[in-house]
């Protein structure tokens, strides 16, 4: 008797949610037709117009301006620290491995080789005597820019 009840509980069950799926599908479409039905107004500007586009590519300009400024500022003013904090410098590194390298400071007139990994800073050398750091292009070139503008000379000599 307890199999029959629970049949005929699953059976009203199904019936009872068929009714409800058909009682919201005929509101919707109902609600569809009366859309369709009125009258949409039509748009006063054209939102694609050119001189919607102008405004909108004049704004992004302004705003990359806007930022680019407020990093040069910041730079200036000594917001962003770069590898000079102070009386600590970092005079180069080198990388041992994908996470870990070698890098050389210098704390006042001492210079320390420092091995740096994820989570780890080690001592690994006090310098007796200081070396004296590579100077760099008064240009700013890097490696690979002088290497490519020395390229570029011999090019324009031939």
């Amino acid at each position: 008797m307890f199999c029959t009840l629970q049949a005929v509980s699953r059976r009203h069950l199904s019936g009872v949610l068929a009714a409800g799926a058909l009682s919201v599908f005929s509101t919707v479409v109902q609600a569809a037709e009366t859309a369709v039905s009125s009258k949409v107004p039509a748009l006063e500007i054209e939102p694609m117009a050119t001189g919607n586009l102008l405004q909108m590519i004049l704004g992004l300009i302004a705003v990359l301006m806007l930022i680019a400024g407020l990093a040069w500022v910041m730079r200036r003013m000594g917001g962003v620290t770069g590898t000079t904090a102070g009386s600590l410098r970092i005079l180069g590194g080198l990388s041992m491995g994908t996470r870990e390298r070698i890098v050389l400071v210098q704390v006042g007139e001492q210079q320390l080789l420092l091995g740096v990994a994820p989570g780890r800073v080690q001592t690994l050398h006090v310098l007796e005597h200081p070396i004296q750091p590579v100077e760099q292009d008064k240009s700013g070139k890097g490696a690979f820019a002088a290497s490519l503008s020395a390229a570029l000379q011999r090019g324009k000599q031939k």
